[in-house]
């Protein structure tokens, strides 16, 4: 599933279905049934599998890949600089370049990292259900913001509660006085990691607070978690779609993401 926006608008959500794009936001409110045919295949590199692992690859795939690895994870173990990551010029392209540090509101306030802000947004906040974001750091590659990430989050949260997320609309947060208020929790710390990495490893940003608003009709109350490889379909109308989750009548959600590489029928009214 994936969702694009821009800045103080609507994110747009599309399902890939074999070939095709379906765009879900005109679905809100319309009945749907989901059929899970059996078939997984691995989104990297096609082989069909009995077990999906890390949202959709083949048990070779996680174990070979890099965007697989443990440190995509925990980017402060990043390893490339002792030449060992699995596929330098993965690592080149993907991890050795800026990223962005950011704070954000899913529910309850987290501190992140992203490698891309396209158009003011990132897919990242989006994919965690994001109300509000704000970058607050620009820094060097993958491992800085790590260890930038690792010094805040001994101050807030780095994790997003996915069902305080789907629950309700979070209330309005002043991202930027917390933002002032880290940074002078962990000056001393920041200030450590550009001293190690250099000068220009770790940049403080002034950049305006996201507002990203999503296609909900109706938020759950008491949340049921639906599991597509056990129950094999479901049916029901689609009240919303928040991150990576649709949300259904009688306080239903599925984590779509999960069952990347899956083949669904789906079915519209």
């Amino acid at each position: 599933m994936r969702g694009a926006a821009e800045t103080g608008s609507l994110v747009e959500y599309r399902l890939p279905i074999g070939d095709e794009l379906i765009n879900m936001n005109p679905l809100i409110g319309s009945s749907v049934q989901v059929n899970f045919t059996g078939i997984i295949n691995c989104v990297h590199c096609g082989t069909k599998t009995k077990k999906s692992f890390n949202q959709g690859y083949c048990y070779r795939c996680l174990m070979k890949l890099a965007q697989c690895d443990t440190c995509i994870i925990r980017p402060e173990t990043c390893h490339y600089h002792q030449g060992t990551c699995r596929e330098p010029q993965w690592g080149e392209e993907n991890c050795m370049n800026d990223h962005f540090v950011y704070l954000a509101n899913t529910g309850t306030l987290k501190v992140g990292i992203t490698r891309h802000v396209s158009d003011g947004v990132s897919s990242r906040w989006i994919d965690q259900g994001a109300t509000q974001a704000v970058p607050i750091l620009r820094v060097k590659n993958r491992l800085v913001s790590g260890l930038a990430e690792s010094v805040i989050k001994q101050h807030i949260a780095d994790k997003t509660n996915w069902r305080t997320m789907l629950k309700e609309q979070p209330v309005q947060a002043d991202l930027i006085a917390m933002r002032e208020h880290l940074f002078g929790l962990v000056e001393m710390e920041l200030d450590q990691i550009g001293s190690e990495h250099g000068i220009q490893a770790v940049n403080l940003v002034d950049m305006p607070v996201i507002d990203i608003q999503y296609p909900v009709s109706k938020y759950p109350t008491k949340i049921k978690s639906i599991n597509l490889e056990k129950e094999g379909q479901f049916e029901g109308k689609l009240n919303g779609i928040k991150g990576q989750y649709w949300m259904l009548d009688n306080d239903r959600v599925i984590n779509m993401r999960k069952y990347a590489g899956y083949h669904l029928e789906i079915t519209t009214d």
